[in-house]
């Protein structure tokens, strides 16, 4: 959630400000701003809405100078409005962008209160930009002010200040939300996601956790949380997305759709060999800790809580231990049995969730065998700080409803499931199966993409729809949340997801002609057992979508419509059947004339509690 973006440069930077912005729209915000520094006067435009606003208000007014901050805020105090858009100033002297939630803003409000200062907006931001003017009186330089200001500050917080007073230098100060900087020549860079600065730099450092650091046009001084000197290994990017290109898609959302055959091909590249999948996959060290592994317990929110959802089937089946999937925000508010020689996985695409982060160092301290992070982002917190690492290699994916990042988390899982049965005795047909499966996914992914126009024309039936529901067993029932999250997520169309085998524990008092029921439906030894689950929505009036195997003998009529899925064996089956899903949500948004790629309320990373 929200972007930011820095320079100090010779040249003027609100261009550069703008478009490092517009690289980070898929991340979610409801306004944008930008202030530049110019001949010690510090001018500012902000404005509600997508970026674009804010660029048509600087082409009918240019801000001009060399030191600039910009941001795109997603409302957490204060509602979308002008005058709660970042940057944040202080008595006109100091300007403020900032990630996160400072949680003891109302205390620190109530003291800058009694000092004069006068509060511009509802924002927990605005108490930053006042605290550092603050401490300016009795601190002699901007580094030393927002060194004393963080002491004071309780909760996340990713932050850059500038002063017009002091023009040729930033502070940028990280604790618990992302910041990145990029070097330049003769000119430096700060932002929340390294896409922001891909047009200016490739060069980057990413900030620890604590730290402060002091940007100018020739220098990066960086100093830990204690206020000690310190060195960030500085790192070339190897980010090829344009994040401006949706090539011949009208949307990022389908092109993302119909890139997941090459993001799983790229996933699995040198990763697989000898009929088998590489310990190295996870780590240079991942062989010394995975032959010890006896259970599994996997932290994840949202669409990645869906895929270890599944993997908990795979890995308790086939890989012969045990394993607990949690909600982060659930695991590290709870106390939790810790069972010997387990290892903690986390999912997050971003590497920044707030909730996963925390509850990796949460269960750190617990004293975990191991932890693991399945991840599409080099450098982030969570890669940084745990003992193996499964990069997913998705390439960047903009739509806020996650498609490929899903796939290929579930990839990174099956391989995962077969890495810790090798070590604990899975059986070599097991093996070979995975492994074999694994190897044939991208060509039989791009075969499942040929339904499109059959589903395009079969989301047309849910254009008064107002609900829905789905259902799977086994290994799909995650398949089955994933897509009712999907549609709910981009079409508003409020669906939920049930394993079949509850319908008469209570959904079954939902079904009419109006609930239409979407059903996966795999050719497996649950076959029959949803067939029967089929027929009691049948016969209460119900109409079923079914996305079913080709040789599972399901029929279309009157009340039921059957989607026939190229046949797939039991180890890829969830993979095969969540891409007719996407496509399902993608085309009934479209019909629902919806925001597909930025859908309201959302953020693509959720770097606040």
């Amino acid at each position: 959630m929200c972007g930011i973006v820095g320079a100090v440069a010779q040249r003027d930077v609100a261009e550069i400000l703008v478009e490092g912005l517009r690289r980070l729209e898929y991340r979610g915000y409801d306004s944008a701003g930008v202030a530049v520094i110019n001949n010690g006067q510090l001018n500012s435009t902000r404005r509600v809405g997508k970026v674009q606003e804010l660029s048509n208000a600087l082409d009918e007014k240019p801000l001009i100078g060399g030191t600039g901050i910009a941001h795109t805020r997603w409302a957490t105090h204060g509602e979308p409005s002008e005058r709660n858009a970042h940057p944040h100033q202080s008595s006109g002297d100091i300007a403020v962008v900032h990630n996160g939630i400072i949680e003891n803003h109302n205390k620190l409000r109530e003291m800058l209160k009694g000092l004069g200062y006068v509060f511009a907006s509802d924002t927990d931001t605005e108490v930053i930009c006042h605290l550092v003017h603050h401490e300016l009186k009795t601190h002699d330089t901007l580094l030393a002010a927002v060194q004393a200001t963080v002491k004071q500050l309780e909760g996340a917080y990713g932050t850059v200040v500038i002063d017009r007073r002091d023009s040729e230098r930033m502070i940028v100060a990280r604790s618990g939300s992302p910041l990145v900087i990029g070097y330049g020549l003769g000119e430096n860079f700060v932002a929340s996601d390294q896409l922001a600065l891909l047009p200016v730099t490739r060069s980057f450092a990413f900030l620890e956790e604590g730290d402060v650091a002091e940007v100018t046009r020739r220098s990066v001084n960086i100093f830990d949380v204690d206020g000690n000197p310190i060195e960030r290994e500085i790192k070339e990017s190897e980010v090829t997305h344009d994040a401006g290109d949706k090539g011949e898609y009208r949307h990022y959302m389908l092109k993302e759709i119909y890139e997941q055959p090459r993001a799983i091909a790229h996933t699995l590249e040198g990763r697989i060999a000898g009929g088998q999948v590489l310990d190295s996959a996870f780590g240079e060290n991942a062989a010394e800790f995975l032959k010890e592994i006896k259970h599994v317990q996997i932290i994840a929110c949202g669409t990645s809580y869906h895929a270890g959802m599944a993997a908990r089937y795979w890995l308790e089946e086939w890989a012969g231990v045990s394993c607990n999937v949690e909600i982060a925000s659930e695991f590290r508010y709870r106390k939790s049995h810790l069972f010997p020689n387990s290892l903690l996985v986390t999912i997050s695409q971003s590497g920044e969730t707030a909730d996963t982060l925390a509850a990796l160092r949460l269960a750190k301290e617990m004293g975990y065998k191991a932890t693991m992070t399945i991840c599409n982002a080099p450098g982030s917190s969570l890669v940084r700080e745990s003992d193996m690492a499964y990069m997913m290699k998705a390439g960047a994916e903009i739509g806020v409803a996650s498609t490929k990042a899903f796939t290929v988390q579930l990839a990174g899982l099956l391989m995962l499931t077969a890495a810790i049965g090798r070590h604990n005795g899975m059986s070599d047909d097991t093996l070979a199966g995975i492994t074999k499966s694994l190897q044939s996914l991208p060509a039989k992914v791009e075969q499942v993409l040929g339904l499109d126009d059959e589903i395009a024309e079969l989301a047309e039936d849910f254009a008064d729809k107002h609900h829905a529901l789905f259902l799977g067993r086994g290994d799909q029932y995650p398949i089955a949340m994933e897509g009712a999250l999907k549609l709910k997520e981009i079409s508003y169309i409020h669906a939920e997801a049930y394993a079949s085998g509850e319908l008469k524990h209570g959904p079954l008092a939902l079904i009419d002609a109006d609930m239409p029921v979407i059903v996966v439906a795999p050719n497996n030894e649950l076959l029959e057992k949803l067939k029967s689950n089929v027929e009691e929505v049948r016969a209460r009036g119900g109409l079923m979508y079914v996305f079913a195997d080709r040789d599972a003998e399901f029929e279309s009529d009157d009340t039921m419509k059957v989607i026939p899925v190229p046949h797939c064996d039991e180890y890829m089956a969830a993979l095969i059947y969540t891409i007719p899903l996407q496509l399902l949500s993608y085309h009934v948004a479209l019909i629902k004339g919806t925001d597909v790629d930025q859908p309201r309320n959302l953020a693509k990373s959720v770097t606040v509690e």
